[in-house]
């Protein structure tokens, strides 16, 4: 072989070594390419997910642990029921008086609430709830702080009439402590306060995702044709919920 073959074999080797360099280069510097666009996409993800987050997300995982909590008490009032029971026998007559203390506390049930009863109204930015009603529960009796009175007659001293009178007074005071716990009062001021912890519970996450919307609780009676009329054009969170996972399964 003469030189002037040497020295183009030579240069063919070198050209062939330079093209797989210069391809192992571009490849190199497609991965990295690859990588920085899926760093990218990644990237403008946690963006959306940041500036643009989605409030029927937030409201449905609000939704979520506010059930697992399933009761919230929401007011405790203190009332003072006073009785007074009489019986008569055999021309006698017995009478005894119950002064009884007792603590009633006010609650919802937290797992009522479902999907179906939480609407997003996209235009104007506000969350419906719908809520339970409120539950009483006790009366909590102080039989510390009880205290009875009689007219200490023939018929209590010779015959149980005063057991069946303890018995009526008990039974009527319980009642009777119910019965001021359901007085529009304390009522209103138990709704008050339910309303003010579910509102605060859907709308602290949503400010934190910098969300700007109001959440609007309402029990059944207090719905207005306004109230109605915003949840006809809002979305329960289960409907928007379905939608989306048709959409994924396609």
């Amino acid at each position: 072989m003469g030189t002037d073959s040497v020295n183009e074999a030579k240069a063919e080797r070198r050209g062939g070594a330079m093209l797989r360099g210069c391809l192992i280069v571009l490849g190199v510097l497609a991965l990295m390419a690859m990588a920085a666009g899926g760093a990218f996409w990644a990237f403008t993800q946690y963006l959306d997910r940041k500036i643009d987050p989605d409030p029927v997300t937030i409201a449905s995982g609000s939704l979520a642990g506010m059930r697992e909590e399933a009761k919230l008490s929401t007011f405790a009032a203190r009332y003072v029921a006073v009785v007074t029971s009489t019986q008569s026998r055999l021309g006698l007559s017995a009478k005894k008086t119950l002064i009884m203390p007792g603590m009633v506390r006010y609650q919802i049930d937290l797992a009522k609430i479902t999907d179906r009863d939480v609407a997003w109204d996209a235009q104007t930015k506000t969350l419906e709830v719908h809520l339970p009603p409120i539950e009483l529960v006790g009366p909590q009796v102080d039989l510390n702080a009880m205290k009875e009175y009689d007219d200490g007659g023939l018929l209590l001293r010779f015959t149980d009439a005063g057991e069946r009178l303890d018995a009526a007074n008990r039974k009527a005071g319980q009642q009777e402590l119910l019965n001021q716990a359901r007085q529009a009062v304390p009522m209103r001021l138990a709704r008050d306060s339910a309303r003010r912890a579910v509102e605060r519970s859907f709308a602290m996450p949503l400010r934190a995702a910098g969300i700007d919307a109001t959440v609007h609780a309402t029990f059944a009676d207090e719905r207005t044709d306004k109230d109605r009329e915003r949840w006809d054009v809002s979305r329960p969170i289960a409907d928007v919920l379905a939608d989306r996972k048709d959409a994924t399964e396609q």
